[in-house]
């Protein structure tokens, strides 16, 4: 007998039941908040051509790393799953997730998916090896129905902005198809440059020789390098991107005199260049944008702190992003010294700060942003993006950068369908940490409401300039 699938209305408050009526009271009054979704890596392609979605596999396993990371950990091969172009039977495929579901437990994407399942589908018996080809069919049938395109589901959630993330080297044909279409629906973009600021990133050289070809600049040379960057993100910002993203293995940041930087970008352009050349590199380039950022007002974001690719057979057989990238421990303090040096004092610019080392929280990145008009804290992320990493973070930084030096929630998924679900769970996490403040006598009710709705919906609009 298949066992049933609820969600309890009260998952995730807290369990003392006079704070959880609190909760509750705040919680209904942002539950239905618009949802802005300013950090993602979805495809735009999706909402372009609106097709549908092909089936279970394709659309909730295959773009899902937190998934099939657990499965890979457990033995299962990618190549079963369809990961990375490899051909894989998609109901095959779910089968394996459906009788290996009891993995996730207690994690963050039995939670997202089990509201996926529940609300999105109708589906009321819990996945299992019984009930896959249940779910395999029903959710099949579904996005083969025009309520399930992509676009009817952006509008269903209650999506008020979505941002992707883009290359430099991209055409942005589907975001300007997505403008020309007339649809109400509004997907944003963000630059993000990695593939040619990283020197370690694979095919650097090349992608050097497609920039310079894209933005007619000489990028053989430091300032036409520069100056294609400016060419880019104005064109990015022209079409729609309001924010840049910087995925770098560590903080580092510099601030070169003219010459050193120029003598650097000449070592490295070949692609010949050691660690600590290119580690270098990342650094000025940080600073470079942050200054490209005071001029051109898009926002920027620094996402550091991840080894990727730790599983190099991996990362040779499949390529990037596929579950295999781990965090580090990552420095703030003096990392970012060299660029707040430069420009930490402008209040006109933005720069959101995002770690996967917690043990940063109060000793760096609160202290930080609570004293330097330019910083604000990202959310709880990645591996951390979870009820208790959520409570961490407030519990953690609250004291020091307050509410308002943080940008509310994002949700930086593939996932599409889950981007409700943890926008939910974020919104009952922060209702849950208020109320306990209300219960405690540390703020007033009606403070805790104010908070409550600047948390799930008011800081990211401004802090993204939305």
């Amino acid at each position: 007998m298949p066992r049933p699938l609820r969600l309890d209305p009260d998952r995730l408050l807290p369990a003392d039941p006079g704070t959880r009526a609190i909760a509750r009271e705040l919680y209904a009054a942002v539950a239905g908040l618009p949802i802005i979704s300013p950090h993602g890596h979805t495809d735009p392609q999706w909402f372009a051509d609106n097709l549908p979605f092909g089936n279970a596999a394709e659309l909730l396993l295959q773009p899902d790393h937190y998934l099939y990371r657990m499965l890979y950990s457990q033995g299962v091969r990618l190549e079963d799953l369809g990961i990375g172009g490899h051909p894989a039977d998609p109901r095959a495929a779910w089968r394996i997730l459906a009788e290996n579901y009891h993995l996730f437990r207690a994690t963050p994407s039995r939670m997202w998916c089990d509201w996926v399942f529940a609300e999105v589908f109708g589906i009321d018996v819990r996945l299992d090896g019984e009930t896959a080809d249940h779910y395999f069919d029903h959710i099949t049938a579904s996005l083969a129905q025009d309520d399930f395109r992509p676009r009817a589901l952006f509008d269903r959630f209650g999506i008020e902005l979505l941002a992707t993330t883009e290359s430099p080297l991209d055409s942005l044909d589907h975001h300007a198809a997505i403008r020309a279409s007339g649809w109400g629906g509004r997907v944003v973009t963000a630059y993000r440059p990695d593939p040619v600021v990283d020197p370690e990133f694979e095919g650097f050289t090349d992608n050097l020789a497609a920039f310079a070809d894209l933005t007619g600049e000489d990028c053989g040379s430091w300032q036409g390098y520069l100056a294609a960057h400016r060419k880019r993100r104005a064109f990015f910002a022209a079409i729609c991107a309001t924010s840049t993203d910087h995925g770098h293995p560590t903080a580092a940041t510099a601030d070169l005199a003219l010459l050193e930087a120029e003598a650097l970008f000449d070592r490295v352009k070949t692609g010949t260049a050691g660690a600590a050349d290119a580690e270098l590199f990342r650094a000025q380039m940080l600073t470079e944008m942050a200054k490209m950022s005071l001029d051109d007002g898009l926002v920027m974001q620094i996402h550091p702190g991840s080894f990727r690719n730790h599983n190099r057979a991996l990362f040779e057989a499949f390529g990037r992003d596929k579950g295999a990238d781990i965090p580090t421990r990552t420095d703030y303090v003096r990392a970012l010294q060299p660029l707040l040096g430069r420009v930490g004092n402008e209040a006109e610019l933005t720069i959101i700060l995002f770690t996967l080392d917690e043990s940063s929280y109060a000793r760096e990145l609160a202290p930080l942003a609570g004293h330097y008009p330019c910083l604000k804290l990202g959310p709880s992320w990645w591996f951390h993006d979870s009820p208790e990493g959520m409570r961490r973070f407030r519990e953690m930084t609250t004291e020091t950068a307050g509410f308002y030096n943080t940008v509310g929630f994002n949700d930086d998924t593939r996932a599409f369908l889950s981007i409700p679900a943890r926008h939910d769970v974020a919104r009952r996490i922060d209702c849950g940490f208020l109320a306990r403040l209300v219960a405690e006598h540390r703020i007033e009710d009606w403070e805790a409401a104010e908070i409550a709705q600047d948390l799930a919906y008011n800081l990211a609009k401004a802090a993204y300039r939305l």
